[in-house]
């Protein structure tokens, strides 16, 4: 049996009411968990992008993603590894003041993990931490360590792809051209 991996599925589709319920549901039937999802629009009017993690065999993932891209109002979908794509998450980190204050290594973890200080308070402080989702959950368990979390949140991974242009600027081109018949 083949080991799953994490992947990581782009999905482009129409601004609709519903759709990430459809979407979705595709991962609840063939009982696989998402692991992180991030929807905003893409850098093409009208069409949102979903970023979507989940830990998968490749025979799993594939199925997914076609079934993902037979949905009315989805427009493409691929998957990717972490080698074909760049991606970035963000951690959030509120933790007591008065922790902080009394054990100067917390201090150090936080710069030595290029983190930022947002807010200082007699209360609590928050600290932002943008990279891969490895930096973030490394800060964690390192401020979890000290006992000086109040609060954690996670940002779902946002990603591109290496290559020059999103794929659906290709597809959308072609489908034009398609369209106005100037392609087979």
């Amino acid at each position: 049996m083949e080991k799953k991996k994490l992947y990581t599925l782009l999905v482009y589709s129409e601004n609709v009411a519903g759709i990430l319920n459809q979407i979705t549901a595709v991962f609840t039937r063939r009982q696989v968990n998402i692991e992180s999802l991030n929807v905003s629009a893409s850098s093409i009017q009208g069409i949102h992008k979903y970023t979507i993690t989940a830990w998968s065999d490749l025979d799993q993932i594939v199925k997914i993603t076609k079934q993902i891209e037979k949905k009315i109002d989805v427009v493409k979908a691929d998957y990717y590894t972490d080698d074909e794509i760049f991606i970035h998450e963000v951690g959030l980190y509120k933790i007591s003041t008065a922790k902080l204050m009394e054990n100067p290594e917390i201090s150090r973890a936080i710069r030595w993990h290029d983190a930022r200080m947002m807010e200082v308070n007699p209360t609590y402080t928050t600290v932002q931490l943008a990279g891969v989702t490895e930096d973030i959950t490394n800060l964690y368990d390192k401020l979890n360590e000290f006992g000086c979390i109040l609060q954690y949140g996670r940002s779902g991974r946002i990603a591109v792809t290496r290559s020059k242009e999103e794929a659906i600027s290709d597809y959308l081109n072609t489908r034009e051209q398609e369209r106005n018949g100037n392609i087979g």
